[in-house]
């Protein structure tokens, strides 16, 4: 443990009288698929670079799904090692929450489909959709759950197959993305502090700048919405940067202040995994030294509601994070949404 995380901690939600037991973050396990697309084989599909990749991005590879692999698949496989980790047999969950943009099919929820893979016989489940934020929005509902008492173990997961959305003509868009996911098992630790506090946010007036515009009750899948393409990932990407940059610094911002605590007692910054250059401006906005990063966006590219939940997992078992270290998480996603989180491991 550091020095700078033995002082004591403020808890945000003390000042409003709340009774509610911690939750803690008693395990985390991840999963990529094992086939690596490169940028050298990016570079035989559209007109593009891997210099022109790396120096806008930071992405060297990513990894894809195989074409029988889905979502729910991915999903339990990070679900069951996270258990693994945390000495835990599904039994023991009493809530699924899976956050994703591409579930298996429209219903059942791919919660429920990941329930059954893994054998969570007691377990509720249902899905969330925050896009990238997906994670750090199941956290939340996650702890309420946990610090309400209503549950005693929940199990909060980041799945994507963005593979399966991704138009593979669009130079722009199909670079950036890849296939994976996390998880986190929830659960009261006594004499933890756990999750800090939460802090989301949206903007549903720029929705359209990052969206996947058909298939939906809007634009019901038909040969036409097939023929325009609308089935894939449409992404204005200068408005997305100018706006991931502004909300990523104001969540980390708020969570920081809301616990009182300075940018240097941060152990490890996690920053949603989607572009380089996005992450390096809200780390010198806040002031972070480049150490207090921890950074996958190279190896795995975007993954959405996954991207934070994996490079939790890959922090965690590499040693990059201990116990009692402090954690700051921060997302932006579709939507706009956007969200941060301050952890004490």
């Amino acid at each position: 443990m550091s020095p700078a995380s033995r002082k004591p901690l403020h808890n945000p939600r003390a000042r409003h009288g709340y009774q509610g037991r911690a939750c803690s973050i008693l395990a985390v396990g991840s999963y990529v698929p094992a086939r690596v697309l490169t940028n050298a084989d990016l570079e035989k599909m559209v007109a593009t670079s891997d210099e022109w990749i790396r120096t806008r991005t930071g992405i060297r590879e990513r990894r894809l799904a195989a074409p029988d692999e889905a979502t729910s698949d991915l999903a339990a496989h990070a679900a069951r090692k996270a258990l693994a980790n945390a000495g835990l047999a599904p039994e023991a969950v009493d809530l699924i929450i899976t956050a994703t943009v591409t579930p298996d099919m429209p219903f059942p929820s791919t919660a429920c489909l990941v329930q059954e893979k893994i054998g969570a016989r007691r377990a509720a489940a249902f899905d969330v959709e925050a896009a990238c934020s997906g994670f750090i929005y199941g956290l939340e509902i996650g702890q309420q759950f946990v610090m309400s008492r209503t549950c005693e173990t929940v199990l909060v997961i980041g799945a994507e197959k963005l593979s399966s959305i991704v138009d593979w003509t669009d130079r722009n868009t199909c670079v950036l993305f890849g296939d994976g996911a996390g998880a986190a098992v929830l659960q009261h630790r006594p004499g933890a502090h756990g999750l800090l506090t939460t802090c989301l946010g949206a903007d549903g007036g720029k929705g359209h700048v990052l969206c996947v515009p058909g298939g939906g009750s809007r634009l019901p899948s038909s040969v036409e919405t097939v023929h325009r393409r609308q089935h894939f990932i449409r992404m204005d990407g200068r408005e997305t940067f100018k706006n991931a940059v502004q909300a990523m610094y104001a969540a980390a911002r708020e969570a920081l202040d809301r616990c009182q605590l300075d940018i240097a007692r941060i152990a490890c910054i996690i920053p949603h995994q989607a572009n380089r250059r996005i992450i390096d401006a809200v780390a010198e906005r806040l002031g972070a030294r480049p150490e207090q990063l921890f950074v996958n966006v190279d190896r795995y590219g975007n993954t959405s509601a996954a991207s934070v939940a994996i490079a939790l997992d890959e922090a965690v078992s590499s040693g990059r994070v201990q116990r009692g270290d402090l954690i700051l998480l921060v997302v932006f996603g579709a939507g706009f949404t956007w969200g941060a989180a301050i952890i004490e491991w």
